[in-house]
């Protein structure tokens, strides 16, 4: 059995042990999330869905999302004014979004790992590594602004 066929029977499994109903469209939203090596929009979500299920709503990607991510199964993340995006719980992650391209890249939680400990210390803060992510300038970007004479 394949890795994404694995973690999508997973997901399921899990429904399964809430008590959930496992419906075409969840199959659907389950199979879009598990197939795909980004962070997707509830729309992208939904467009990948209809695809295959056009009479699949936006509303009911919404609320599957939204019951996915109340059994920590999904993750959903908050990078500058754009949508919230959503992908599979798993390795845990930071996000870092560029301000001038406008590129959200995934860091390595421990990377994270100092900030999280000093707020903690400091504020009794615990950092939610999933939810937001840190904003700048790419080096790419950088290196673009001072080539501009």
């Amino acid at each position: 059995m394949a890795e994404d066929d694995r973690r999508g029977d997973e997901v399921l499994d899990t429904l399964r042990r809430h008590a959930k109903r496992i419906t075409t469209a969840k199959r659907a939203v389950v199979g879009v999330l598990v197939d795909s090596r980004d962070h997707l929009t509830a729309e992208e979500v939904t467009r990948e869905v209809q695809r295959s299920w056009p009479d699949v709503s936006p509303s009911t990607v919404y609320r599957i999302l939204e019951e996915l991510e109340d059994l920590a199964l999904v993750v959903h993340s908050h990078a500058g004014h754009a949508a919230a995006v959503y992908h599979l719980a798993g390795r845990s992650h930071g996000h870092v979004t560029c301000e001038a391209c406008h590129v959200t890249f995934e860091v390595p939680s421990d990377v994270f790992d100092l900030m999280a400990h000093e707020l903690e210390a400091s504020f009794g803060f615990e950092l939610d590594r999933h939810h937001v992510a840190l904003a700048g300038v790419c080096a790419a970007c950088r290196t673009r602004r001072r080539a501009v004479p």
